[in-house]
């Protein structure tokens, strides 16, 4: 089975290479907003939820937090794949609305590989 990544982030550049690294080892789904992530999580079944940070309109904490309170069948494995990090709101999202790990840009491809199936593999 191939699990269903989303990755959620304003830069069309970062999904198209997200899209491209990962798409061999995962179904993958990219879109560039908050809005839209929840648009495609209400009508897709989604394994693990990958955002970006800083966006206009949702940051990446706000998106897990709408997650959280409407989708309780996702499972709680997410993670925020960000350059910026405001540790009080990441902090939140580790206690409140299920983040499992915080990935500063830019990543490695070994390396997030093995976490996104670590994280997978966790729930």
């Amino acid at each position: 089975m191939r699990y269903k990544v989303l990755y959620v982030d304003d830069e069309q550049s970062n999904l198209r290479i997200f899209k491209d690294t990962f798409r061999r080892d995962f179904e993958v789904f990219i879109v560039d907003s908050g809005a839209k992530a929840i648009e495609l999580i209400s009508k897709t079944t989604i394994d693990l939820v990958i955002t970006d940070q800083r966006m206009p309109e949702m940051t990446g904490v706000e998106l897990l937090r709408e997650i959280t309170h409407r989708f309780n069948d996702i499972p709680h494995n997410r993670l925020i794949l960000s350059g910026y990090a405001e540790d009080s709101e990441i902090q939140e999202a580790f206690n409140n609305y299920h983040l499992s790990k915080f990935i500063s840009k830019p990543w490695d491809y070994e390396d997030l590989k093995k976490v996104i199936i670590q994280s997978m593999e966790e729930n």
